[in-house]
């Protein structure tokens, strides 16, 4: 439907209100893709600029996303994730009914720089496994994941496949390494452009970074985790029971 151009809106934003009402009436599928451009500028009569402008405000309202090299996509309802227990990526992406997958970009030893050595309780310098990750869900990227696991145990985790395997699963299970809890730090930044290209945002766009120390027996830490969660893909929300009063 052409839009109207008596209509006191913008030309820009009644193409994106069609697109919208597409959307609503699931004429155009979460997931599915956009029509090309060329398509949007046929349908509605309109400039290429308008058609641009129409699909940036449908992505800054995450409605839509562009993914690099493939297209423009109609967006997921985001992925909702409590805070309420010690749960790695695979299984919450199965609770949510998405099927988890993982890229490996790369596995090394590296020094322990301040920070990794005061979470992992090691000096400074000392060397530790990392392992950069990004994590999909049903082939979209949702995080970047960069783990630090002391020596040896990080040696042999990177051994395993960990495109195929989830490294708690992996600790738990083929180590006997029993996670007990997790320290959280969670907060809103704007995406470095490394991370921006590794999850397919434009760089500086909102994104989520939880902090997360896992501790086995003893409270002994065993996993340091920096997780950078796109934040058009997820929300967290959690139930905080009211602190007794006095």
């Amino acid at each position: 439907m052409p839009a109207v151009a008596s209509s006191p809106l913008p030309l820009y934003a009644q193409v994106e209100a069609e697109l919208v009402a597409d959307i609503d009436a699931g004429r155009l599928t979460r997931g599915s893709q956009l029509p090309p451009e060329d398509a949007l500028i046929r349908r509605f009569a309109v400039s290429r600029t308008t058609v641009r402008q129409a699909v940036q405000r449908l992505v800054s309202r995450g409605l839509v996303e562009i993914r690099r090299g493939k297209g423009t996509f109609v967006s997921q309802p985001k992925l909702t994730q409590t805070l309420e227990a010690l749960t790695g990526f695979v299984e919450d992406m199965i609770a949510a009914g998405r099927a988890p997958t993982a890229r490996l970009l790369d596995k090394s030893v590296v020094a322990a720089r301040e920070a990794v050595a005061r979470q992992l309780g090691v000096e400074k310098g000392a060397r530790v496994a990392r392992i950069r990750r990004v994590r999909l869900a049903d082939g979209i990227a949702v995080s970047f994941d960069e783990t630090y696991l002391p020596l040896p145990l990080g040696e042999k985790v990177m051994s395993d496949d960990l495109e195929a395997e989830p490294i708690f699963g992996l600790l738990e299970g083929k180590y006997g390494v029993p996670l007990i809890e997790a320290a959280y730090a969670l907060e809103a930044i704007a995406a470095p452009a490394r991370i921006a290209h590794a999850i397919g945002v434009l760089p500086g766009s909102p994104i989520f970074l939880i902090e997360r120390t896992s501790f086995t027996v003893g409270r002994a830490p065993v996993d340091y985790e920096k997780l950078y969660y796109r934040g058009d893909q997820i929300r967290f929300v959690t139930t905080l029971p009211r602190k007794t009063q006095r």
